[in-house]
């Protein structure tokens, strides 16, 4: 129930007891109003049975002491006490019979406060700790709840070095016979049963608590508390060692000792995680010392006692780890200064009484006497004795006395004192001490004897009589532990087991223990176990009587734990027993309330008159006071020094109070700011009539200064316009004797103009005339000839009607057949020649040999112009020494350009001429080729005719394979397929690398490096490939700039102009170059073989396709023909492949320098094996298949002789067949299909790819045509082509060299602005860009000294240029911060965003924070990070239905998460960083916690996005999974009694979207999902967590939905759903998520669907069980039961089935109640977990984006 909020706390905060219903709360407001009012320490006392609610009722008063005492230390002492609770609970709580979360040990925890009455600190003190449970536990109850937090960890996967995991490892697993049956029983029992320590009370679950959970709590609370991780591992493998201590097997040795086997694993895990040697362990806990005057005996000791010495060092070991955890959090909560005042809150252990009670119940009930002992004092005796005191008249009312009964446990020869006397005696026993108590207790009344024992005794508490056994109570009263056994954990190399064992306890409970001596006796003996408790609870009481105490009594409804049920008979014994009765009759009664007379008058003075006080009798003073407040006397009494009120009155004073104060406030408030504003008026007016003065005298001043301002103004404009007019007219005249000049000029080239025109027209006049001429002569010729035409068409038919006719005769048949043989002679002639040209064809082999030698003479021909290519080189030195001596030739300028010109012309000739032979010869090579290559294609085709044909034949006839085999198998292979076109892909782009979408960024100066774009099956996006040969990344942009790449893609080979320039060109001369002359002749040798094999390929598919429609089985004799010519033809395949292959390496060998070569043979390679791989595994396939139909058929022989038919006697494997059949065959169409299309596409750029390879290799060639030609020439001739060589060269260097680009343009700039400067010194004309002469190239050289031009016209990309080193920082003004969060984060739109870079607003946001660290600013950083928190909190709450806009912002979160990890510092995040990156870490500030707070912004986001998705999915789950009919032909296989519920109008009412088009809807939303979470650049990791909770909420959604509709339990339903599955398991390997393991998440649906679809017999109920892992036992029973036949040919599933898989079923889920459920959660949410993603981006390259407008921000 909700009564424990924050709400309640306000609403019992300031109340007094009773104003409100009884409440902890109320208790707590009261004690601490009366420590502020009284300014006293004060107690809480908490008692009740054991399940009455103590510790919980303690922890919520010390919550309400937190909430409202509002620390102001930064340490948040409040949360630490709080903090402390799961701590305490798990290390000192246990189940019960009584209570689920008993508290086994006593604590009182002390609040201390400071003079403001806030928490400053706290101390806990813990009282008689019950050790036994940790080796022993009563039937029903559990050990401490620690151990069980450990093992369901351990069944998590965590904490894997404790050793938890592994059942059938412990010797205790099966110990009696119970147990053996239970565990034979429950083969998969949970592991904390595998501890003899925790399965003795065979209760090892409490119901509505998760282990696991509390876990996770407590080691957040040990973090909370300072205890780091490694310590807590500490204490966990401290735990976990007493847990494998208990299992280790102590065996009988000979005669009365023990021993430990050898090959013990507990005992060796125990040796392992407390450190401590294995040996040694193994022999003292079976042996003991024993000390003889200076003798020292090594006695073993029996099987009983080695076993209580295991226990006891396994109790002890706990004592130390808990006294050790207490002492700790007492460090945590101690204060630095003194405390001023204290609330103490006692919780201690209840009343208890079982059916055996030994030493723990017995010290328990005692405590619980002194704390009634201590009620009664306070309430009755000294109640009463105040009453008495202050002679107030009163009735005495009577009460139980429980001090007999405490005298009887600590007096003299009491119980304590006689069990400490048996503890010193040397053979003292538990049947000794108990007859000592028979005979000196029995004068005690509370003391008897049972009649039917003689070993216990009985005991009449204050709540019940309860009888104690004194088995066990002397050794617990010592609690003895070997000294030998506390050395060797002295020496453990554990750093906190030496340290339990080695310091003396400075906190935590006072128990201590003694150890064995092994030296001589000690006289001085140790307190024992009873008489330290007696000391502490003295001490207690002593505290508390020195507090003012305040009880709560917990009263237990009822005895079985049961909720909602109350006993009034147990609710009123207990009420009398602890003495509630009597009390509330004395609050009836009595005066809670009481003041001495001056602290009254101190209080209440405001309430009376002056006139009233008297001085001398403060009593008469009080007496006037009451008087005028309250009326009824009986409210209050006054007694000798002090007066009492009744129970109220005290609240109904302070009231008065509270309303005379406020009244009197109201009244100074009203004079004092009267005063205010009359102040304020007088000094407003003296003000304002100073300022009428001045602003008086201001105007006057003005008036004057304007008045000569005016007159000098007039003189100025008349000398103005004077010079104005003259300088108009002078320039008038200027205007007009410059337009006479050029109207005139203007006039003169008009007469030239017409003079020319006139010229023109006469010469266009003669073509003209001309051409008519010849137009008319041709008309005619066409006239003639058409005439001619009709002539000789008339003759021809008349000749036909007259063959006609004879064709009708005899002798024209006769003559037609001796036509005949003519033409059979004329074939065999023709066939004589077909040998004659076969020889011929061996010519032409003999002509190929001759192309090699002309290809070996081609060879030298490139070594010649790698020879020219040096020459080069040695020019352009040449180059760099004759532009000095240009310098002073400028007369021979227009001469050297005369030169160039004809040298140009004569070089173009050459290089036409040396075209046309390489054509020649290039046709000639491609023609011989084609002759061979066609002889063997024809041979080769034979050959693949046949062997196609065989495999087709095969196929065909092992068409009856399993379906599901055969699905797998083609995944399998198309995830291979796809890898291998991966990897051809990055063959095809060569050294290159991939951009992610999280870290891509387009280039600020774009590259001229060869870019491609490579398509994405899955995601269809587009990444970047760039060549690291050709360039590096030199700085990150902010904007994906399509500007550059419309750049990237114009500078490809395609857009180099091959050609000579055009007229009228003003851009650079581009003549290009390669480095490296290509092999034309190879080239275009491979092209050719490639377009042969691709004919080759479509007439082998055309010929499969005729086999496939024409095929027929073949007999026996001409299948054994056929399989020895196939091998045949495959021997004959090999030899020619090898043959290919030599041939192959031949040509790539002798062209070692060919990267274009040697990267084709590599591909063609790869594919070659890939090719020859995928064959094999086909084979071997179809080989697994056909035996498995073999055995299938031998199996139905051997089972059904030769009556096979029996199998199928009623058709149903027939019809069986026949559905999978067209199932497989329709799935595998729709599967092939697509992969067809794939591989056309794959095709198609394939041979885009090769057309474009040979449009290179013709360009190349014709540059190869033109290096041959400049050989020779004169020196400026020489010294032209040296200048054309440099400028190509430079050209292509321009598209790979960004740096070196930016270095060589400014000093081409400097020394051609020096070249043009030096040009017009001279009088040169190549400024003028209109002239058309003087120039072979139409018009003047390109104005290269135009930069800008140039750069225009050739669409060259602007490079940026770091000119100094920055920092990667902004500094911005502080008062600019809310500017920048408003544009970075509340203004900016996911449309805008997607243009930049991925995450570029967390990298300019965390620039800045890098700013505020490097200044060192702490109050700027942390109103910066504050804001974007803020900021980004308010953006997702406004746009919480934006899926772009909260992905934008999980994506950046995440970003700033990273960063302000990677520039933390901390070395575990810096494992990726570069140098610079390591010295740019923040210095000054340690931002963890606000790592904390994104993380957990991160995760709000992640769960916004997953909410979203799902609500955007779940119209779309059944349409899509259940009701979706994608199989056609199945849907008439439903039920008979189903087709009405299927049918349009249930489909309409139950689904909000058409099944048929469902999937596609649901395949597109997550398609949407994906491209959404990639374009923002969101980490893969995280894509993948959320994919797999969306496929788990369509799991869900889907199998729920099952399980609630019968038509849908039915075998074609079963197969639909595995089809429709299908398409989501083939969307993840689309979109590469298949490798994370997101499918699982389906694994329950798809098992759903396999059962439908499952063979129901029952020989199938292991095989169902196996299959259906995921599935609970609810769900298979359900669906099962759902299951209806399709037809009347198929029958019910039977109830004896169904019992059967049950039975089966119940051995599996003992073990798991999380699968008890039939419906599975649909809000179920896995774990979200970041994984940190560094960045791999500069921040000093990083740009702000124009358009983001961010001119606040400056780049440091």
């Amino acid at each position: 129930m909700p009564i424990y909020g924050p709400d309640t706390i306000s609403a019992y905060r300031g109340h007094s007891m009773g104003d409100l219903d009884p409440h902890i709360f109320a208790v707590a407001e009261e004690a601490f109003t009366q420590m502020e009012r009284e300014n006293k320490d004060q107690s809480i006392i908490v008692s009740g049975e054991s399940g009455a609610g103590k510790t919980v009722s303690a922890k919520y008063a010390m919550r309400y002491f937190a909430t409202i005492s509002g620390s102001d230390s930064e340490t948040q002492i409040e949360k630490k006490i709080l903090a402390s609770n799961p701590i305490m609970e798990a290390i000192g709580n246990a189940k019960t019979t009584r209570n689920d979360n008993s508290s086994r040990f006593g604590k009182y925890i002390e609040l201390d406060f400071t003079p403001g009455y806030s928490i400053m600190g706290a101390n806990m003190r813990t009282y008689l700790l019950e050790k036994s449970r940790v080796v022993f536990q009563a039937p029903e109850e559990r050990n401490y709840h620690i151990f069980y937090q450990l093992c369901s960890a351990a069944e998590q996967g965590k904490l894997p070095h404790l050793k938890l995991r592994y059942p059938g490892r412990f010797h205790y697993l099966n110990q009696g016979l119970q147990e053996e049956t239970m565990m034979a029983s429950k083969p998969g029992k949970g592991h904390q049963d595998n501890f003899r320590y925790l399965k003795q009370g065979c209760s090892p679950h409490i119901d509505g608590v998760d282990d696991a959970e509390d876990f996770v709590e407590t080691c957040r609370a040990f973090s909370l508390l300072g205890i780091n991780d490694g310590m807590q591992d500490q204490i966990f493998r401290i735990l976990a060692g007493i847990l494998h201590l208990g299992n280790v097997v102590l065996e009988e040795g000979n005669g009365d000792s023990s021993a430990i086997s050898k090959g013990d694993e507990a005992l060796h895990t125990v040796s392992e995680l407390l450190g401590i040697d294995l040996e040694d362990i193994r022999k003292w806990l079976c042996n003991r010392k024993i000390v003889s005057g200076r003798e020292v005996f090594t006695k073993p000791m029996t099987l009983t006692e080695a076993v209580f010495s295991r226990d006891a060092l396994s109790k002890h070991i706990y004592a130390k780890v808990f006294d050790w955890i207490v002492t700790q959090i007492n460090k945590c909560f101690a204060a630095k200064a003194k405390p001023y005042r204290f609330i103490g809150v006692l919780d201690i252990y209840g009343f208890e009484t079982f059916e055996i009670n030994s030493f723990e119940q017995f010290c328990i009930n005692y405590a619980n006497e002194k704390l009634q002992q201590q009620f009664n004092q306070h309430v009755f005796k000294l109640e009463q004795e105040e009453y008495v005191k202050e002679q107030i008249e009163w009735e005495f009312i009577n009460f139980y006395d429980n001090q007999p009964c405490i005298d009887l446990i600590e007096s003299k020869l009491g119980i304590l004192d006689l069990l400490d006397e048996e503890c010193r005696m040397p053979k003292g026993s538990d049947q000794s001490w108990v007859e000592k108590l028979y005979d000196k207790c029995k004068k005690w009344e509370h003391f008897s004897k049972p009649r039917l024992s003689n070993t216990s005794f009985l005991i009449a508490h204050f709540a019940d009589k309860v009888g104690y056994e004194c088995a066990g109570f002397l050794e617990k009263n010592r609690d003895t532990v070997s000294e030998e056994q506390i050395n060797i954990l002295k020496s453990s190399q554990i750093a906190l087991v030496h340290s339990l064992f080695t310091e003396k306890a400075t906190g935590g409970a006072p128990t201590k223990v003694k150890v064995l001596p092994t030296g001589s006796k000690s006289k001085q003996m140790k307190k024992t176990v009873g008489s330290q408790f007696r000391d502490s609870l003295n001490l207690l009481m002593m505290t508390l009587n020195s507090t003012t105490p305040h009880y709560v009594r917990c009263i237990k409804p009822n005895d079985e734990k049961m909720a909602f049920t109350f006993d009034p008979t147990r609710a009123i014994q207990q009420l009398r027993a602890c003495g509630v009765l009597e009390t509330v009759r004395i609050s009836a009664a009595g005066y809670p309330s009481r003041w001495t007379y001056n602290e009254f008058f101190c209080r209440y003075r405001v309430l009376c008159n002056s006139k009233d006080i008297k001085r001398n009798d403060m009593r008469l003073t009080c007496e006037k006071i009451i008087s005028n407040m309250i009326n009824d006397e009986d409210k209050f009494k006054f007694g000798r020094t002090k007066i009492f009120f009744r129970a109220g009155q005290v609240a109904y004073m302070e009231k008065l109070r509270a309303d005379r104060l406020s009244f009197c406030g109201v009244m100074i408030q009203k004079h004092v700011r009267m005063f205010l504003h009359r102040n304020r008026y007088r000094t407003m007016r003296k003000a304002a009539i100073t300022i009428q003065k001045y602003t008086r005298g201001l105007k006057a001043r003005r008036h004057v200064h304007h008045i000569r301002r005016t007159a000098a103004a007039i003189k100025i404009q008349a000398a103005i316009r004077g010079w104005v007019k003259r300088v108009q007219y002078k320039r008038l005249v200027y205007t007009v004797t410059q337009l006479q000049a050029h109207a005139r000029g203007a006039w003169a080239r008009e007469r030239y103009q017409h003079m020319r025109r006139v010229k023109a027209a006469i010469v266009i006049q003669k073509n003209v005339r001309m051409w008519q001429a010849v137009y008319h002569y041709k008309m005619a010729t066409r006239g003639i000839i058409t005439l001619q035409g009709l002539v000789r068409c008339f003759l021809a038919k008349k000749q036909l009607k007259k063959l006609k006719i004879e064709a009708r005769s005899v002798e024209h048949q006769r003559k037609l057949n001796k036509g005949l043989e003519n033409k059979i002679i004329s074939l065999q002639q023709k066939l004589t020649e077909a040998k004659h040209e076969v020889a011929n064809v061996k010519t032409y082999k003999e002509e190929i040999v001759t192309l090699k030698e002309q290809l070996a003479e081609m060879k030298g021909v490139e070594t010649q112009l790698k020879n020219t290519c040096n020459r080069v080189n040695e020019l352009e030195a040449m180059v760099a020494k004759l532009s000095k001596e240009v310098e002073t030739e400028r007369g021979e300028k227009m001469d050297v350009l005369s030169e160039k010109e004809r040298a140009e012309k004569e070089n173009r000739e050459l290089v036409e001429k040396l075209n046309a032979e390489n054509a020649r010869l290039t046709e000639e090579l491609i023609s011989a080729k084609k002759e061979e290559a066609k002889k063997e294609g024809e041979e080769l085709l034979k050959r693949k005719y046949e062997a196609e044909k065989q495999q087709m034949i095969m196929e065909y006839s092992e068409e009856k394979s399993s379906y599901q085999r055969l699905l797998k198998e083609f995944n399998r292979l198309e995830q291979k397929n796809e890898l291998l076109e991966e990897h051809l892909a990055k063959l095809k782009g060569g050294n290159s690398h991939k951009r992610t979408a999280s870290n891509v960024s387009n280039l600020s100066g774009a590259s001229d490096a060869p870019t491609e774009l490579v398509r994405d099956d899955a995601s269809e996006f587009n990444s970047i490939i760039v060549d690291d040969d050709w360039m590096s990344d030199v700085g990150y942009g902010s904007v994906r700039s399509r500007a550059s790449e419309a750049s990237d893609n114009s500078r490809n080979l395609e857009s180099i102009d091959w050609g000579s320039p055009q007229k009228g060109d003003t851009s650079e001369i581009r003549i290009p170059v390669p480095e490296k002359v290509e092999d034309i002749t190879l080239v275009l040798q491979l092209q050719n073989k490639v377009r042969e094999l691709e004919k080759e390929r479509r007439t082998m598919a055309k010929r499969i396709d005729q086999l496939e429609s024409s095929s027929s089985p073949l007999d026996d004799s001409q299948h054994a023909q056929e399989l020895i010519r196939l091998q045949e033809l495959e021997m004959e395949n090999a030899k020619l492949k090898d043959d290919l292959n030599r041939l192959r390496k031949s040509i790539a060998d002798s062209e070692p320098q060919n990267n274009r070569v040697q990267e084709f043979m590599k591909q063609f390679e790869a594919l070659q094996d890939e090719l020859e791989r995928r064959r094999e595994e086909c084979i071997q396939l179809r080989t697994v298949l056909a035996n498995r139909a073999h055995d299938l058929r031998s199996l139905t022989q051997s089972s059904y002789g030769k009556d096979v038919d029996i199998v199928n006697e009623d058709g149903e494997l027939a019809i069986a067949y026949q559905t999978q059949k067209q199932v497989n065959r329709r799935q595998l169409e729709d599967e092939l299909k697509s992969e067809k299309q794939r591989h056309r596409e794959a095709e198609t750029e394939y041979k885009s790819e090769l057309d474009r390879l040979r449009r290179d290799n013709d360009r190349q060639q014709k540059l190869l045509a033109q290096n041959l030609t400049k050989g020779g020439g004169s020196q400026p001739e020489t010294l032209l082509q040296s200048e054309i060589m440099r400028l190509t060269s430079e050209n292509l260097n321009l598209q790979g060299q960004v740096d070196n680009l930016t270095e060589q343009l400014k000093k081409y700039k400097r020394s051609l602005k020096a070249y043009a400067k030096k040009i017009k010194e001279s009088g040169g004309t190549g400024s003028k860009r209109s002239s058309t002469h003087g120039s072979p190239y139409g018009g003047d050289p390109p104005d290269l000294l135009d930069v800008a031009a140039t750069t225009e016209g050739d669409a060259m990309p602007v490079i940026r240029k770091k000119e100094r080193d920055y920092m990667g920082m902004f500094e911005y003004d502080r008062r600019d911060e809310m500017q920048i969060i408003r544009v970075l984060i509340y203004e900016l739109k996911p449309r805008v965003a997607v243009t930049f870079l991925p995450g570029l607003p967390a990298y300019i946001l965390f620039m800045c924070i890098r700013h505020t660290d490097h200044i060192n600013d702490d109050e700027k950083v942390r109103s910066l990070l504050n804001n974007i928190v803020n900021g980004v909190k308010r953006v997702i709450k406004k746009r919480h239905e934006d899926l772009d806009s909260t992905v934008l912002w999980l994506s950046n979160t995440l970003r700033l998460l990273h960063n302000l990890k990677q520039y933390s510092g901390d070395k575990a995040f810096q494992a990726e960083n570069t140098v610079k990156q390591n010295e740019q870490s923040l210095k000054n500030f340690d931002l963890s916690e606000y790592r904390q707070v994104l993380s957990d912004i991160a995760v709000w986001i992640y769960n916004g996005v997953i909410k979203l998705m799902e609500e955007k999915v779940q119209p779309l789950i059944v349409p899509s999974i259940l009701e979706h009919e994608a199989i056609a032909g199945l849907s008439g296989n439903k039920p008979g009694g189903m087709r009405g519920r299927a049918g349009s109008v249930a489909r309409e009412l139950e689904s909000p979207v058409e099944p048929q088009k469902a999937l596609d809807l649901l395949l597109k939303e997550m398609t949407q999902f994906y491209r959404t979470l990639a374009m923002f650049g969101t980490d893969p990791e995280l894509i993948t967590q959320v994919f797999r909770q969306i496929f788990y909420f369509i799991c869900a959604g889907s199998l729920n939905n099952l399980l609630l509709r019968k038509d849908m339990c039915h075998w074609s339903k079963g197969m639909q759903i595995r089809y429709n599955l299908s398409h989501l398991e083939q969307w993840t390997r689309d979109m590469r998520l298949h490798e994370a393991g997101v499918t699982d998440t389906l694994a329950p649906i798809i098992q759903a669907a396999q059962l439908l679809q499952a063979r129901k017999t029952d020989d199938d109920v292991n095989s169902i069980c196996d299959m259906c892992d995921k599935l609970s036992v609810s769900q298979i029973i359900k669906i099962l039961n759902l299951y209806t036949p399709a037809d009347e040919f198929e029958e019910r599933v039977p109830i004896s089935f169904i019992h059967k898989i049950q039975n089966k079923l119940q051995e599996r889920a003992e073990g798991e109640q999380a699968q008890a459920t039939l419906l599975m959660n649909t809000k179920f949410a896995f774990p979200v977990r970041f994984p940190f993603n560094p960045s791999s981006i500069h921040l000093e390259d990083i740009e702000l984006p124009e358009s983001l407008n961010l001119i606040m921000l400056k780049k440091v």
